[in-house]
């Protein structure tokens, strides 16, 4: 069983025993936000607390490292507090993340401004100053994860996360105050022929925050080095894809169908298209997809049968996923019998992908990356399932399909696209509808 395993099994523990609290939270109104700000101002009491120890007290005296350990570790219950309130509570926003992440900054360094302080002022200088470097290593954990994700990359390898961190620094000086009580604040080891201690009581405390200082470092530097592995990967990727756009018409003709498709649906562009009565449509020949659950919309075109789909994006526990809520994905039906297959970066970023705007609970704006004028919008109906709503025909219509007719005789640049077909039904009857544009 892996560490990230364990880890998360600990975690979806902790998280049952702390959700009836959660829901008491929420129905006093608290928002997740302001719990973050609570578990900020407990770390500013951590602080306090090292800091009146060292003006107060002895150097024998730990009786406030202990109770130090114990806000560290009522604090960081607030961590784990923040995250639940939001999800539970369906509170979460994209700001919400940023603010509980800053604070958490904040709170670190607070917490390690009172340990460094106490450390120095009771003369362990040598443990001041990895103390200090447990600082810098705990700053740099958490600044590699945040610049790749920034990136693009995901990083949550190595020991020493936040989680465990505010768990080592708790216990160590909770069980280095509960020592002093018992064993005496001056408590010393002596080694037979060792001039000086190889122990005493307050290094229960500052043992850990050495094993710290090591392990924050050596998980920053090995997340740096996984993300070099995945950032030079994700180079070669562009670039393969870089060096295909140019030789391989079909994704520029992608963009551009999109472009053409989007740009098509404006109300100036519309003309009205009659194909021959006894001519075989083109989209009745293409493969329908199937068992692709909570699928929104796809898009086919010709020349050739592979299908864009466009599916609701559920979290593991059912729920919409706020920050990507569409995933889009390749039918390959022409090329690999319907395989699925994710869209290569350009695709994504040019062509097929979408940008997401949220306006309000369970309502979307979506907007294609190729042309944003027109935004297809995706909503909760009274039947609590989503839905992409689109304007065909004038009436406001459950989108189902777009097809986009392309003949020969255009260029690289300007293919021939002869019309573009919307498909759905009217939300308010239920009336299958279509709409051709012609471009």
């Amino acid at each position: 069983m892996s560490a990230k395993t364990i880890r998360d099994g600990l975690q979806q523990g902790i998280y049952k025993v702390i959700n009836p609290f959660v829901r008491l939270l929420i129905k006093a109104g608290l928002t997740p936000n302001m719990v973050t700000m609570i578990g900020l101002l407990l770390n500013i009491g951590v602080a306090v607390i090292f800091v009146f120890g060292a003006e107060e007290s002895k150097r024998g005296d730990l009786s406030y490292v202990g109770w130090a350990g114990a806000l560290v570790l009522f604090a960081g219950l607030f961590d784990m507090l923040d995250g639940q309130v939001a999800r539970i509570g369906n509170m979460s926003s994209r700001f919400g993340a940023m603010f509980d992440s800053v604070l958490d900054r904040y709170s670190e360094l607070i917490m390690f401004l009172g340990i460094c302080y106490y450390l120095v002022s009771h003369h362990y200088f040598l443990s001041s100053l990895f103390a200090f470097i447990a600082l810098i290593g705990s700053m740099m954990v958490s600044y590699t994860r945040a610049r790749a994700e920034g990136l693009g990359i995901e990083l949550k390898s190595g020991l020493m996360q936040r989680p465990e961190r505010v768990v080592l620094v708790g216990v160590s000086a909770l069980a280095c105050g509960i020592a002093g009580h018992y064993i005496g604040g001056d408590y010393k080891l002596y080694l037979p022929g060792v001039p000086f201690h190889v122990f005493e009581t307050m290094s229960i405390f500052t043992i850990p925050i050495t094993v710290m200082a090591v392990m924050t470092n050596i998980t920053a530097i090995g997340r740096l080095r996984d993300a070099k592995k995945a950032l030079d990967e994700k180079d070669r990727v562009v670039a393969k894809e870089k060096a295909a756009l140019k030789h391989h018409t079909p994704v520029v003709a992608g963009v551009l169908m999109m472009v053409f498709m989007l740009a098509g649906m404006s109300t100036h562009a519309r003309m009205p298209y009659k194909p021959a009565a006894a001519a075989i449509e083109a989209q009745d020949t293409f493969p329908v997809p199937r068992n692709v659950e909570n699928l929104m919309f796809y898009i086919q075109r010709t020349p050739n049968t592979n299908t864009i789909c466009y599916m609701l994006n559920l979290t593991p526990a059912g729920v919409l996923d706020e920050d990507e809520p569409i995933k889009t994905f390749w039918l390959r039906y022409a090329t690999e019998g319907g395989v699925r297959k994710d869209l290569n970066f350009i695709q994504r970023k040019f062509a097929y992908g979408v940008k997401v705007k949220k306006l309000g609970k369970d309502n979307y704006e979506v907007r294609s990356v190729a042309y944003q004028k027109r935004p297809l919008y995706l909503r909760k109906a009274t039947d609590s399932r989503y839905y992409m709503f689109a304007s065909i025909n004038g009436k406001q219509s459950v989108l189902n399909r777009i097809f986009i007719r392309i003949d020969p005789g255009g260029t690289f640049w300007s293919p021939n696209v002869i019309y573009i077909e919307l498909k759905g039904h009217v939300a308010a009857t239920g009336e299958p509808v279509t709409e051709r544009i012609k471009v």
